[in-house]
C-alpha cells in the first residue's frame, strides 16, 4: 500500500479521478500495463483508464461505475429475501459472472444492429440514404437518452437488479421482433435489380412494412438504455471493498467486464455482420435474439446468489424539484441577504449570485415556517440543493460543445458504411462486409488510447511541468480538432471516390475509408476520457451520478443533431447532396459542412473552456516543496473520493476500489 502523504504528490484536480480508476484496464492490455515499473504507473495516472476504452460503443458504463461507485460500502447489502447478505453464499465471482453475460449480449445486439442497419434500409427496403441515416441515428440517440430513464428508475425506485432484469427482457423481445421484421417476406418491398436501382425505380417499403421494424428498434433502444446505465454498477455490487480478497477480485471483474464489451463488439461487427450480409438478416438478428434470451435466463437463475442495495434516490429528482419550486415562487421578492435563505448557515456549498433566480426555491415563506417544513424538500429547498443545481448548470457550456463530436462520430455508422458498400471490398475472392470496416474504429480507440498515455501525456508533463500533463478540457479540445481533420479527410476521399467512379467507372478500395475511422477513433480516445474526468470532477459532490447523465445526454444529442442536419441539408439542397446513389450526390459537401461546423464549435469551446474555473484550483506540481499545497488539495478532495466511491481510506492507507 502507498501512504497518502507519499502518494498525494502525484494528484491534481485533473488527475485525481483518473488515478482512482486503474482497475478499468482491459485484459487485452493488462500485460502491457504490468510491464511498466510501478513508478511509471504512478506517474501516468490515467493510463489504465484510457486503455479501458477499448472496443466499446457504450463506454458510458465506465462513467457509471465511476460515478456510482463500485463496492459494498454504499450501505447495507441484502440478499433476495431482504435479509442481511451472507458473504459466503452471495456475491463474488459466481454472481458477477452471471451479470457479465447480460452486458456481453447487449453489446452483441446493439453493435450488430447499429453498424450494419443502414445497408439493410437502403439495399433491402429501398429507403433514401438520408432517411436511412436518420433511422440509425435516431435509434442510437434514443438508446442513450433512455439510459437516463434506466438510471433514474434504478436510483429512485427499482434498484439495479430489477432494472437490469426488466430492461434485458425488453431487449430480448425487441431483438426477436427485429428478427421477424427482417425475416418475413411481407415486411419487405419487392426486390430490385441493379438497373432499376440506378434509375431510381425501386419500390420503397410502405408504412405498414416499416411499423414492425420501428417497434423493434425502439423496444431495443428502451431495453439497451436500461441495461447500459446499471449493469456495471450491479456487477460491482457483488464485491465488498472492505474485504481485501473481494477488493482484489473486483480488479479482475472490471478486466473481464471490459473484455466482454470488447469481445461482444468485435464479434458483432465481424461475425454477425458477415452472417447478415451473406446468410440472411434473420439469421444474424436471430443469433442476437437467442443470445439475449439465454442471458436473461442466466441472469434470473442467479437471483439467490446476488447482493442487492436498496434505491437511495436520484439526483435528477433534486434538480427538477429545485426548478419546480423556483418557478412556483417566481413572483417572490428576494430576501435582503442570502443568509435568510433556508439552511444558509449549514450549506455544504457556498452561496453564489450566479443563476440567482434559483435562490427563490430556498426562500422561506408562511408554508415553510416550522422546522418540519424547513426540512421538507417538497415545500422548500435548501441552499445546498440550489447551489448543487447551479454547479450542474455551469457544466452546460462545455457539455454543449461536446455534442457535435458525437454527431461526427455518428457518420461512421451511416454514410461511411454506405460508402463502403459501393467501393471495392475484395481480398482475393473474399468480400469484406461493409459494416465490418467499423472494426477499424474500435481498433484505433484501443491503439490510440495506449499511445496517448504512453507518449503524448508524458511529453505534455515535461512541457507543462504538471503531473496531469493534459487537463480534461485540453483532452476534449484535442478530440474536437481530430474530428475536424476526420471530416476534412472524409470529404477529400469521397470526392476522389466519386470522380473515379463516375469518370472512369472504377471502384477504389474501401480501405481508403480507414483515415476517417482512424481520426474519429483517435478523437474519441481524447474526448471520452476528457468528458469522463471533467464531469466526474466538476459535478457536485452529492451528484456524482450526474456525470453519467451528462455523458449519455451529450451522446444522445449528438445523434439527434445528426438526424436534424441530414433532414435540413436534404431539404435545402432538394435531395442534391445526399442521394441514395452516392455517385450522383455530393456527400463530400456534407462532410465539408460538418468540418466547418466543427471549426466553429471548437472556437466556441475555446471561449467556454478559458472562462471555466475548476472546482479545485490547487494543482500539484512535480516540485518537492509543494507538500502543503498538496495536503490542502487532498483535504478538499476527500469528500469527492468518498462520495464517488472510487477511493477508500483505511488506517491511513490509500486503497484502490
Amino acid at each position: 500500500m502507498l501512504r497518502w502523504p507519499t502518494f498525494s504528490k502525484f494528484l491534481s484536480p485533473e488527475s485525481c479521478v483518473s488515478i482512482t480508476l486503474p482497475r478499468f484496464q482491459s485484459p487485452i492490455t493488462s500485460s502491457f500495463i504490468t510491464s511498466f515499473p510501478k513508478q511509471t504507473l504512478i506517474n501516468s495516472p490515467s493510463l489504465s483508464l484510457s486503455l479501458s476504452l477499448s472496443l466499446s460503443l457504450s463506454l458510458s458504463s465506465m462513467v457509471l461505475v465511476a460515478s456510482k461507485g463500485g463496492g459494498a460500502d454504499e450501505g447495507e447489502v441484502v440478499n433476495f429475501r431482504g435479509k442481511l447478505a451472507d458473504k459466503t453464499k452471495t456475491g463474488g465471482w459466481l454472481a458477477a459472472g452471471l451479470i457479465l453475460g447480460t452486458e456481453l449480449s447487449e453489446r452483441i445486439c446493439v453493435m450488430g444492429i447499429a453498424m450494419n442497419l443502414v445497408t439493410y434500409l437502403v439495399g433491402d427496403l429501398h429507403l433514401p440514404s438520408a432517411a436511412s441515416a436518420n433511422i440509425v441515428t435516431n435509434f442510437l440517440g434514443t438508446l442513450n437518452l433512455l439510459g437516463l430513464l434506466g438510471g433514474f428508475l434504478a436510483d429512485a425506485k427499482l434498484g439495479r437488479y430489477l432494472t437490469v432484469s426488466i430492461f434485458a427482457s425488453i431487449t430480448a423481445v425487441g431483438v426477436t421482433m427485429l428478427t421477424l421484421a427482417t425475416s418475413i417476406s411481407g415486411m419487405r418491398p419487392p426486390s430490385c435489380s441493379d438497373y432499376r436501382q440506378q434509375h431510381h425505380q425501386c419500390i420503397e417499403a410502405s408504412g405498414k412494412q416499416l411499423a414492425l421494424l420501428y417497434a423493434a428498434l425502439y423496444t431495443i433502444a428502451l431495453g439497451g438504455g436500461g441495461i447500459k446505465s446499471n449493469v456495471s454498477g450491479f456487477g460491482s455490487d457483488q464485491f465488498d471493498v472492505s474485504d481485501p480478497k473481494e477488493e482484489k477480485a473486483m480488479i479482475f471483474f472490471f478486466n473481464r467486464f471490459y473484455f466482454g464489451i470488447s469481445i461482444g463488439s468485435l464479434f458483432a461487427v465481424i461475425v454477425l455482420v458477415y452472417i447478415q450480409d451473406n446468410v440472411g438478416r434473420g439469421w444474424g438478428y436471430g443469433i442476437s435474439a437467442g443470445t439475449m434470451v439465454i442471458a436473461v435466463t442466466i441472469l434470473l437463475s442467479g437471483t439467490p446468489f446476488y447482493r442487492f442495495r436498496k434505491p437511495q434516490g436520484s439526483p435528477l429528482t433534486v434538480i427538477w424539484r429545485v426548478f419546480l419550486l423556483a418557478w412556483k415562487r417566481r413572483t417572490y421578492t428576494y430576501p435582503s441577504h442570502p443568509s435568510l435563505l433556508n439552511q444558509f448557515q449549514n450549506a455544504k456549498v457556498p452561496h453564489t449570485e450566479k443563476f440567482r433566480c434559483l435562490d427563490k426555491a430556498a426562500i422561506l415563506d408562511e408554508n415553510a415556517g416550522t422546522k418540519e417544513s424547513m426540512n421538507n424538500p417538497w415545500i422548500v429547498s435548501n441552499v445546498t440543493e440550489v447551489e448543487e443545481v447551479k454547479l450542474v448548470l455551469k457544466l452546460m457550456p462545455i457539455w454543449s460543445t461536446c455534442i457535435l463530436f458525437w454527431t461526427i462520430y455518428s457518420q461512421m455508422t451511416t454514410f461511411t458504411i454506405e460508402q463502403a458498400t459501393i467501393m471495392h471490398r475484395n481480398i482475393g475472392s473474399f468480400v469484406i462486409p461493409s459494416g465490418t470496416y467499423s472494426a477499424f474504429l474500435f481498433i484505433t480507440i484501443l491503439l490510440f488510447t495506449s499511445l496517448n498515455e504512453r507518449f503524448f501525456v508524458p511529453m505534455a508533463r515535461r512541457l507543462t511541468r504538471t503531473t496531469q500533463g493534459i487537463t480534461s478540457l485540453q483532452r476534449i479540445g484535442m478530440g474536437l480538432i481530430l474530428s475536424i481533420v476526420a471530416m476534412a479527410a472524409a470529404a477529400i476521399i469521397e470526392k476522389e471516390r466519386r470522380n473515379i467512379a463516375v469518370q472512369e467507372s472504377k471502384k477504389i478500395s474501401a480501405f481508403w475509408l480507414v483515415p476517417q475511422f482512424f481520426f474519429v477513433g483517435a478523437g474519441e480516445a481524447f474526448v471520452y476520457v476528457g468528458q469522463l474526468e471533467f464531469f466526474i470532477r466538476e459535478a457536485p459532490d452529492r451528484m456524482k451520478s450526474m456525470s453519467t447523465g451528462l455523458f449519455l445526454s451529450a451522446i444522445s444529442m449528438g445523434f439527434f443533431l445528426s438526424s436534424l442536419l441530414v433532414s435540413l441539408v436534404d431539404k435545402v439542397t432538394n435531395n442534391g447532396w445526399l442521394k441514395s446513389d452516392l455517385n450522383q450526390g455530393k456527400l463530400n459537401n456534407f462532410y465539408w459542412m460538418l468540418a466547418v461546423l466543427a471549426v466553429l464549435n471548437f472556437l466556441v469551446f475555446l471561449v467556454f473552456s478559458t472562462r471555466h474555473q475548476y472546482k479545485v484550483q490547487n494543482y500539484a506540481r512535480d516540485d518537492d516543496n509543494d507538500d502543503e499545497e498538496e495536503l490542502k488539495t487532498s483535504n478538499e478532495m476527500k469528500a469527492d473520493r468518498k462520495e464517488n466511491g472510487l477511493i477508500a481510506e483505511e488506517k491511513g492507507e490509500l486503497q484502490f476500489v
